[in-house]
């Protein structure tokens, strides 16, 4: 018996062995991920000892106080999920949390897709590490790519998201929308479909925001005004992103084989530059919203991006208004019978 224990422990072994060797990228990924994210959970406070701990700053207190309203006000008044998230405090160290890797072909705008267990494609990949997501973006030399920070992560009910430090620097319009969003994830979540999900957490993040500011702070405050003032920006950033999408899809489009890639190229750059330099006018009348600086290497990957968290969200303003008389309870609870994890 112990003979056959032996053999039988020795073969799973060596098939343990023979899998790593042969999907050794994706252990080291997985690797790379599971310590990046523990260290995060392992190393996260519990929000009533930063608390009370003197040597946090008052204003860090005063905004994690205000955390929890956004957090309740979700699920009293919004009906999203009550989840032990952002019971915890993770201090960044004024770093990004994480940077995720985006990949779209050179010539049209359409995602590399990364498929991950459990949870599906998605179309970006998360790394921990920079230096990692720089070695993986080399891995895609004739592509496009692009590597960004990350402001906030959802880990969609598996672990419990800590508030991160550079959460609290966002005004409390935005931070209001972020936790929403995140919280959107964790109540609803729909396998292989990443720009549903995304564009859906941004659409009821906005929602919610501007009804937690007209409670907390009233209509005429400066906090509902200045988001007001960002949705009114974003509304016209997503008009004309997707128009110059369009643009782009259409002169992909018109690309012949004979056509020279010297020449695609001059004229992609062109283009893309065209629709950059255009969205000066979006700033218009608005004082509030900070101007953007455009990197000189902005590619189809950025429009990945944009798509991924864009491009649906008047869907769900329409289905909203039009078959549920903006009646949000009653929408979301057809949301959740209909996609409820």
């Amino acid at each position: 018996m112990k003979r056959i224990l032996k053999r039988v422990f020795l073969s799973l072994s060596v098939l343990l062995l023979v899998l790593i060797i042969w999907q050794w990228d994706w252990v080291s990924y997985g690797y790379g991920q599971l310590s990046g994210g523990a260290r995060v959970i392992l190393q996260a406070k519990p929000v009533e000892e930063v608390l009370t701990d003197p040597a946090v700053p008052d204003s860090v207190k005063a905004k994690l106080r205000f955390v929890e309203e956004i957090r309740q006000f979700a699920i009293d008044s919004l009906g999203l999920n009550a989840t032990p998230n952002y019971q915890t405090y993770f201090d960044q160290q004024n770093k990004p949390i994480c940077y995720v890797l985006t990949v779209a072909e050179p010539y049209r705008i359409k995602a590399v897709e990364f498929s991950f267990p459990l949870i599906g494609s998605f179309t970006y990949k998360g790394f921990f590490d920079l230096e990692k997501a720089k070695q993986e973006a080399q891995l895609w030399k004739d592509y496009d790519t692009e590597i960004s920070p990350v402001s906030a992560y959802s880990t969609l009910g598996y672990f419990h998201d800590p508030i991160l430090s550079g959460m609290l620097q966002l005004s409390e319009g935005r931070l209001a929308s972020l936790i929403m969003h995140e919280m959107t994830h964790s109540t609803l979540f729909i396998k292989n479909q990443h720009e549903f999900n995304e564009n859906l957490a941004n659409f009821i993040g906005d929602y919610g925001a501007v009804r937690f500011l007209a409670q907390r702070f009233g209509t005429d405050s400066p906090q509902y005004r200045s988001y007001q003032e960002g949705k009114v920006f974003r509304e016209r950033y997503i008009q004309h992103f997707n128009h110059g999408k369009e643009l782009l899809d259409r002169l992909y489009e018109s690309f012949t084989d004979h056509l020279p890639k010297a020449r695609k190229d001059q004229l992609k750059r062109r283009l893309i530059g065209q629709i950059l330099q255009q969205s000066d006018s979006l700033y218009q009348d608005l004082s509030h919203v900070k101007k953007r600086s455009w990197p000189t290497d902005v590619n189809n990957a950025f429009f990945v991006g944009f798509s991924t968290y864009n491009s649906r969200r008047n869907e769900f303003e329409v289905d909203f208004r039009e078959k549920f008389n903006s009646d949000f309870k009653r929408y979301l609870q057809h949301l959740k019978a209909k996609y409820g994890r």
